[in-house]
């Protein structure tokens, strides 16, 4: 039986995801339903992708039957939205980030846990055996293997320039250089290191003129004298990629390391290619997030409620460093919609307090 995927939200993002849903066999996965905050959006969408329900409301899709919801409305609603498709008994894919911070976080996984429901976060870089970008798939298992020795340095960037667009640049909208790129630079790393713990954080960067970070240096130190450096931009062009480098070698991923399509080990490079778009999309290589699509199929073949390879203690670990890295740049949070505003950190340029996660 094919798993019925309801779409919330007529975004770009819901866009790419529907054609990276229609590049796997449509007797495993079908795109039936779709959700907007208005029904000429939700029906428009539904004309052009061939999808046979369209609602004018999340709530109605809420109350569609035998879905798995895929959530692709702006960050500071991925709380509301998964409360609510959680709460309707619904197994749910949520876009990056999971939530605006991890107390947000802990209410989504105690809302699945409580309702019996899957639930997952999108993180391109993690990978199953056979899901998720090929790429990432074979950097897991040259690790694995030790083929380039115990890993000592990870680096990774993502830059671009995003100062015009709304959704980068505005606090209500969930904007910031972190959560929109340098997630992907802190999921790798987290991938890397198999989900450890940093044993500290160091942050430094630059605000706009909105409260929003704009550029970030973060150093991360792990036990044995390991480390990472995360850099992420949202005024620049930068390389964008990835390196890790252990005692025997090296493992790059040329540009565009968040949807990696090639790999440089010890200076072989190897290709990946991900399937072209039956429809033009708005994203570099969207179409890789049949890979996250089909580990969800599989977690639920099995009855699983969260996977192994992208467990929520992976969501509430990098929920936790996102915290800790705004906090230190000094960004001040929203005003919680439902409870009181979140007490301000006072920034100070040079700040050196550390954090250590327990």
């Amino acid at each position: 039986m094919a798993t019925r995927w309801g779409i919330c939200s007529a975004g770009k993002i819901s866009h790419d995801f529907t054609v990276a849903l229609k590049s796997l066999p449509p007797e495993d996965h079908q795109v039936v339903a779709v959700a907007a905050r208005k029904l000429d959006d939700a029906q428009s969408f539904a004309k052009r992708h061939d999808i046979a329900h369209a609602h004018g409301s999340y709530e109605e899709l809420s109350r569609d039957p035998n879905v798995v919801v895929y959530i692709g409305v702006i960050h500071p609603y991925h709380l509301k939205a998964c409360l609510l498709f959680a709460n309707a008994k619904k197994h749910v894919l949520c876009e990056k980030p999971l939530a605006m911070n991890t107390k947000e976080v802990r209410e989504i996984l105690a809302a699945a846990k409580r309702n019996n429901v899957f639930l997952m976060e999108v993180k391109t870089w993690q990978s199953g055996l056979d899901s998720f970008f090929p790429a990432s798939v074979e950097i897991r298992r040259l690790l694995a293997q030790g083929e380039i020795g115990e890993v000592k340095v990870v680096r990774s960037e993502f830059g671009a320039p995003l100062s015009t667009v709304p959704r980068a640049m505005q606090k209500e909208l969930g904007g910031g250089a972190l959560l929109d790129i340098g997630i992907y630079c802190l999921q790798f790393t987290n991938m890397v290191f198999n989900g450890e713990k940093p044993e500290s954080i160091h942050a430094e960067g630059f605000l706009f003129d909105t409260g929003v970070d704009q550029s970030v240096v973060v150093t991360l130190k792990y036990s044995k004298n390991r480390m990472a450096v995360v850099t992420c931009s949202n005024v620049v062009q930068l390389e964008s990629d990835a390196i890790v480098g252990g005692t025997k070698g090296f493992i790059k991923v040329p540009a565009h390391m968040w949807c990696p399509t090639s790999l440089n080990v010890n200076g072989k490079e190897t290709e990946y290619p991900v399937p072209e778009p039956y429809l033009p999309i708005n994203f570099l290589l969207s179409t890789g997030m049949r890979y996250e699509a089909e580990e969800v199929r599989q977690c639920l073949l099995k009855g699983l409620k969260e996977s192994a390879i992208m467990s929520h203690a992976d969501s509430l670990l990098l929920a936790e460093m996102e915290d800790e890295i705004r906090r230190q740049l000094g960004v001040v949070a929203v005003k919680d919609r439902r409870e009181k505003a979140v007490e301000p950190m006072a920034f100070h340029g040079t700040r050196t307090t550390r954090m250590v996660l327990v």
